[in-house]
């Protein structure tokens, strides 16, 4: 605890992102922190090591995986430090990673084995990697690729994509509307929304008057939030016909930045983090559906008049007044650290999960029924997870070593290796294209993945 109290204490003490001050040790310096896209893993990259982490059930949340990085000390394969990018797909053993040693390369590795399957050389920096069942995106600032999942084959290319230096896009996780998202214009927020199955664009949506800073697709990929440079107010909209669904204000005087949108997995409330302390949850459900407690109540009352005069308002004055607030909230310790966060449910309860980019995991449970504040369950420290897993990693890194013939190989973390369409570090492997069709295979089959939900009714979909 310790450790716990001594990165708080560095997080109250700045106002902007804690994994940016110079003070902190490289040993607790986060780069990335990304959820799978079930909610049911966490990766964590740092200038020393990335480490997965499963989330289970009576939130519980477990380290997999190490990768912690030994200049010029034997490991049975190549360390990867300075990850900056890391993607695994739903619960398999694949993993695309991008690092800050070689920031436009982009490697495919089975963890669990310890190898790499391939890895693709691009002409820019990579800003983003996405993955679903059956695509891989990668996004470059005026540019992204789209490759077959089963082969990794670049499929397609979209070309001369409005200027994207965050490298902001979405991927949809469901098997029938896989779509990808990224900004249409530099000036304005629009959203296009591309068919990466037909290869084709489909729409360009008008979400903000401003530019965009954040955007998720639900579970279903048929909607999705959005919310702009102000971060005061969040949009959901049809994915198929571009029609606004739902239309929420995060807040009147103060502007935020957005970190994180998230759906739940029945797509029924979206949460959103941002530089402020508060996380905000709504609830997506329209006037019609509302309970008859609720809408016969003084504030339903209230709702409903002003929604009879805002068509005599100015526009920014109705929109002000007519747009839902959160349903929920959750109040942090303090402002301006970046965090991932991510929706799921266990035991039959929503749980919320904030990764902040000090190291701690929050989780807290959602009441569906009455929402208000939301309640702090547990809490991980990510550090002190893998600092306890380093001496197993050890030992097996060890017996590892032990059970590979021939001399052993010394790797510094700047050695440059040579490319081709599959590359595995294990030496039996090399040039071996039917053992990386074998390992590539059995990294995506290895498990089941989850059945998605089918789309919300009411959406005209």
């Amino acid at each position: 605890m310790n450790i716990l109290s001594s990165r708080s204490s560095v997080g109250s003490a700045s106002s902007g992102d804690v994994s940016s001050d110079s003070s902190i040790s490289s040993q607790y310096k986060v780069l990335t922190l990304t959820f799978n896209q079930d909610c049911t893993s966490l990766a964590m990259g740092t200038p020393n090591s990335y480490s997965l982490f499963t989330i289970g059930q009576e939130n519980k949340i477990d380290e997999i995986h190490d990768c912690e990085i030994q200049p010029l000390i034997y490991i049975p394969y190549l360390p990867y430090d300075s990850v900056y990018i890391i993607e695994r797909l739903f619960s398999s053993s694949l993993i695309a990673l991008v690092s800050n040693q070689a920031p436009r390369k982009l490697k495919v590795c089975h963890f669990k084995k310890g190898t790499e399957i391939l890895s693709y050389s691009f002409a820019n920096t990579i800003l983003a990697v996405k993955l679903n069942r059956s695509r891989l995106i990668v996004c470059l600032e005026e540019s992204i690729y789209i490759h077959n999942m089963r082969d990794m084959k670049v499929l397609h290319s979209i070309r001369d994509i409005p200027s994207n230096r965050d490298g902001l896009c979405t991927l949809s996780s469901n098997d029938e509307n896989p779509y990808l998202a990224y900004p249409g214009s530099t000036i304005t927020g629009e959203v296009q929304i591309f068919d990466t199955i037909n290869l084709k664009p489909c729409l360009m949506i008008s979400a903000h008057e401003s530019t965009l800073a954040a955007m998720a697709f639900d579970m279903t990929g048929t909607r999705i939030a959005t919310a702009s440079n102000k971060g005061t107010v969040i949009r959901i909209h049809s994915a198929v016909d571009g029609s606004r669904l739902f239309e929420f204000r995060r807040g009147v005087r103060r502007a935020a930045t957005i970190y994180s949108l998230s759906f739940s997995p029945d797509s029924m409330f979206l949460a959103a983090s941002s530089n402020t302390e508060t996380i905000h949850i709504f609830r997506l459900i329209n006037q019609k559906e509302k309970p008859s407690e609720e809408t016969s109540s003084w504030m339903g009352s209230f709702s409903r008049l002003l929604g009879d005069v805002a068509h005599y308002l100015p526009k920014q004055t109705s929109e002000v007044l007519t747009q839902d607030r959160a349903f929920a909230t959750v109040h942090l310790q303090s402002a301006g650290m970046k965090t991932a966060i991510a929706m799921n449910v266990f035991d039959r309860t929503l749980k919320l999960f904030v990764a902040g980019y000090d190291g701690v995991v929050y989780i807290y449970e959602v009441n569906k029924n009455e929402g208000g504040e939301c309640k702090q369950i547990s809490q991980y420290l990510l550090f002190n997870i893998s600092q306890n897993s380093n001496n197993q990693q050890t030992i097996i890194a060890n017996d590892r070593r032990s059970s590979l013939d021939g001399s052993r190989q010394i790797y510094s973390s700047n050695l440059s290796r040579k490319e081709s369409n599959a590359v595995p570090l294990s030496s039996k492997l090399t040039n071996e294209k039917q053992a990386d069709d074998q390992l590539y295979n059995t990294a995506l089959q290895e498990q089941n993945f989850p059945e998605l939900p089918s789309p919300p009714p009411g959406d005209g979909e």
